[in-house]
């Protein structure tokens, strides 16, 4: 089923979470695990992160510099369609502009089709640490927009070769990311918006947002959204500090914000517990209060943790 159907027949906040693929060389076990332990709160969807191939240089034996090709975590696709058959949940697969051309990205999509996989979401993703820029492969997709219309057109049946007789239609539906901090490169918030509502005038069903922790950020951003004409859906995504040093960690990476009642908590902390139990009791109190305010679903960031997670639902569902 798709998300935007699932959203629409609800009439009470649902439950989602966000996984990662397992480390190359490892089994699913983990994966599955953390899976058997979230079904209880009836999840309705599942999204699957996806990661571009990276580059290292290393020194080889005579002493030149070797260039390397490196994926840590492949194989999102088939993760994607093995969870779907075993649990009977819909699943997200989580497509990129970065690392793909548009026809490596046609070709995924074809398969996801073939496998019964009917929901991705649509990322522009982040660039190569190597490069000050975001720069797309030749001939893929510059933007999350231009990868929401490929993506869409395939639902009209339009593919990359004018040629092809036969041209199914491969409806797909589409989730997108938005910030309610707006976007690290975005120069402020009004030009964030307008480029969320090109995605989502572009085909975009539904809107997920980055992790935030102080919730009038979320429904402000929302409130600007519908001003702006951005009416579909909008869920709040949420991610529990697990770990002491999230506090530096996190505004870095994602150039977000900390409420100063939440900073200064996780600064007294004495290790990685107190700061778990900090950011378990903060998650809480932020769910409790989106689903009381009618958020269509809460997504859960859980990157493989599940325990503060359970802790969370068993709360607030």
């Amino acid at each position: 089923m798709k998300v935007i159907d699932i959203l629409k027949k609800s009439e009470k906040t649902l439950f989602s979470f966000e996984l990662l693929p397992p480390l190359k060389g490892s089994k699913g076990d983990k994966l599955y695990s953390t899976i058997d332990q979230l079904l209880e709160f009836d999840p309705k969807y599942i999204n699957i992160t996806t990661h571009r191939d990276e580059y290292e240089f290393r020194t080889r034996e005579d002493g030149l510099i070797e260039k390397r090709v490196v994926r840590k975590r492949p194989g999102t696709v088939a993760i994607a369609a093995a969870i779907q058959h075993k649990y009977g949940i819909p699943v997200v697969p989580h497509i990129l502009c970065g690392g793909f051309s548009r026809s490596e990205t046609e070709h995924v999509l074809i398969d996801l089709d073939f496998l019964g996989i009917e929901n991705v979401l649509a990322l522009r993703g982040d660039g190569l640490k190597q490069e000050p820029v975001f720069i797309p492969e030749k001939d893929g997709n510059k933007n999350a927009n231009e990868l929401v219309e490929q993506i869409a057109s395939l639902g009209k049946g339009q593919y990359l070769d004018p040629d092809l007789k036969n041209k199914a239609s491969l409806d797909f539906c589409i989730g997108v990311a938005g910030y309610p901090e707006k976007h690290f490169e975005a120069p402020n918030l009004d030009t964030d918006l307008r480029y969320l509502k090109q995605k989502v005038d572009a085909g975009a069903d539904y809107i997920v947002t980055q992790m935030f922790f102080d919730n009038q950020k979320y429904f402000s951003f929302v409130d600007r959204c519908r001003q702006m004409g951005i009416n579909v859906p909008i869920i709040p995504g949420i991610k529990p500090i697990a770990v002491q040093n999230q506090l530096t960690v996190l505004p870095k990476i994602f150039r977000i914000d900390f409420p100063n009642e939440l900073a200064n908590e996780l600064a007294k902390c004495r290790d990685n517990d107190d700061a778990k139990k900090v950011g378990t009791e903060w998650a809480i109190y932020q769910a409790k209060d989106l689903i009381s305010k009618g958020v269509p679903s809460l997504h859960v960031y859980t990157y493989g943790i599940t325990d503060n997670v359970t802790e969370i639902m068993k709360a607030v569902l």
